[in-house]
């Protein structure tokens, strides 16, 4: 429910990534979602947004249950035990998530193009081996990066479809919180 209101942000999210993850595959290019503080910027935005929605749909009393939380019909000693283990897990819960959607997109996008680049790099280290050793090197590791590149287009979409599909669940749990 509500959910309307999100859609441009997701759908921006989407296609911002797809488009930074698909500059990563032009020749001489670079994905800016392989550097760590694009996809910070990104994970930010979205946690502001997260946090920010929650605030609007539970009200300020109804968003500090959401970190501070105590089950119900505990009596105050076991109120106060919750409150000191659980209020820890809960903040770092809400940092933790955001952390989790940079992490994956920067890694994911950078571990490709790594492969790709060390893949080509064998090329030159075999370069003095003889004509036939490098010519085979060579073929065999083309042949590898453009099955990588291939595959790199799959993850492309891949990753932008996760990072906006986490952060649509991300709101909706915030703002139905039980």
């Amino acid at each position: 429910h509500g959910a309307d209101a999100y859609t441009g942000y997701i759908l921006t999210l989407f296609f911002f990534i797809l488009a930074m993850n698909f500059l990563g595959l032009v020749p001489f290019g670079s994905a800016a979602s392989g550097n760590f503080m694009v996809t910070g910027a990104l994970a930010l935005v979205t946690f502001i947004v997260v946090e920010i929605s929650g605030m609007r749909a539970l009200g300020f009393q109804g968003y500090m249950k959401t970190i501070f939380y105590a089950p119900p019909g505990l009596n105050p000693v076991g109120t106060a035990i919750m409150l000191v283990i659980l209020t820890p897990v809960e903040f770092l819960g809400k940092l933790t998530k955001p952390f989790a959607l940079m992490i994956r997109l920067f890694a994911n996008m950078l571990a490709g193009h790594t492969l790709v680049l060390s893949l080509l790099g064998m090329i030159f280290m075999f370069a003095s081996g003889g004509a036939v050793i490098a010519g085979g090197v060579a073929a065999a590791s083309v042949t590898m990066v453009i099955g990588i590149m291939l595959l790199e287009v799959f993850v492309a979409f891949l990753q932008a479809y996760i990072f906006a599909m986490l952060t649509a669940v991300f709101i909706g749990l915030i703002r139905h919180a039980h």
